[in-house]
């Protein structure tokens, strides 16, 4: 099986995109799969137009110029779409694997009408949904509803659609696509680059005048919709009752300017860490240092339709977490059981979460093993990736 995927973006580039998709890539490769990933005009500038990156194929698409929000759409599709076309003459896959955003879809529809090569199009998040959580979108304004049209339409002519949740499967039910032709592909973890986690890094706590604290954290990008506010306003209510309690943020983005000034302004100030950014080959050195992993993700048609990476990977570090009750984490968590669900948007709710965690460390070992049995059980992507063969199956069948 020759399989060619078309990506928004790529490694080099680190996001929980990026991620999924190497391990993806490392999950088909290990099945004895042939694959390669071509990269969009999205994904910027590259040194060569084919890489191999962390023993993967990447080809990459020139970025194109700027133009009017439409156009440059449009320049973008055309872009991706011929540079596709010339990989699968020199790769010849039996199947083409787009993965949202839509664009990808786009260009890789045109490529199936070229070339008769069959398309699977597996959608992480709905891109206009994406864009109102970041920021740069707006609920049924007009361009949202035409980004929702079009990833529509690339539903109904995509031979096959993956999502990765329950959520995205049942709104595309509700538009009326075909629920032979969806498919689940949960999102995993790589286990192989996830071993025994590392002992707590006391020259790490010590650096940040952490020893002896009760840590509470978040590793991971800075976005409205991760609600962030919402754990440093639960934050002086956890130190009146927790005197030992620190917060520590770990990354950062479009959000970080306005959670700095709020936590400035906070009476818990002295207890809110941010860290920045910090190289991905050495995070594991920060997530030895909290106790328990928050994720107080907002209430909207985002959070409630995807499901995130992040539980699921400090699942697999053995470490707690505890989340807001959105439906894309109701999907990953079983509340008491591999981890804590509160109720999303009231910091008192979260506060009084976090405190009864604390009060149970009695419980912690039990709860920490049944989360990793779970991810290598469920989540595993050398599990996970068994969907794919039937899919890519029928569709080499449909091809021959």
């Amino acid at each position: 099986m020759r399989v060619l995927h078309l990506l928004d973006h790529g490694l080099p580039l680190h996001s929980g995109y990026a991620f999924r998709t190497r391990a993806i890539l490392k999950a088909e490769r290990a099945r004895g799969w042939e694959v390669a990933a071509v990269t969009g005009p999205r994904h910027g500038p590259a040194p060569a137009a084919e890489e191999e990156i962390d023993g993967l194929r990447f080809f990459r698409t020139r970025p194109t110029k700027p133009a009017l929000p439409g156009i440059s759409e449009w320049r973008e599709i055309d872009a991706f779409a011929r540079r596709i076309h010339q990989v699968v003459k020199h790769f010849q896959p039996d199947v083409l694997h787009a993965h949202s955003p839509v664009l990808c879809a786009l260009a890789g529809l045109r490529v199936r009408r070229w070339t008769g090569v069959p398309l699977l199009y597996e959608i992480r998040a709905f891109w206009e949904d994406a864009a109102v959580g970041n920021g740069t979108g707006r609920e049924n304004s007009l361009r949202y509803r035409v980004t929702k049209a079009l990833e529509t339409h690339a539903v109904r002519r995509a031979d096959a659609v993956a999502v990765i949740c329950q959520g995205l499967r049942d709104d595309l039910l509700a538009r009326g696509i075909d629920p032979a032709k969806i498919a689940i592909s949960p999102n995993g973890v790589d286990m192989t680059l996830f071993g025994e986690p590392l002992p707590y890094d006391t020259a790490l706590a010590a650096e940040h005048g952490l020893q002896g604290a009760e840590i509470i954290g978040f590793i991971g990008s800075f976005y409205d919709y991760e609600g962030l506010d919402v754990l440093i306003a639960a934050m002086p209510a956890l130190v009146a009752a927790r005197p030992a309690m620190h917060l520590l943020l770990v990354g950062g983005g479009p959000a970080e300017a306005a959670l700095r000034a709020q936590a400035a302004a906070s009476p818990a100030a002295e207890r809110i860490h941010f860290l920045g950014r910090v190289p991905h080959d050495v995070v594991e050195r920060y997530y030895s240092l909290i106790d328990v992993l928050v994720y107080p993700r907002k209430r909207m048609r985002l959070t409630e339709l995807v499901t995130p990476l992040k539980p699921l990977e400090a699942m697999a570090q053995r470490r707690l977490v505890a989340a807001s009750d959105v439906g894309g984490h109701r999907e990953l968590i079983s509340d008491g059981i591999t981890g804590t669900l509160f109720p999303a948007d009231d910091p008192l709710a979260l506060a009084n979460a976090l405190e009864n965690i604390f009060h149970v460390r009695d419980q912690w070992d039990v709860r920490r093993n049944r989360a990793r049995a779970y991810i290598e059980a469920e989540r595993n992507w050398s599990v996970n990736i068994a969907v794919y063969d039937g899919l890519y199956e029928n569709l080499a069948i449909k091809m021959a």
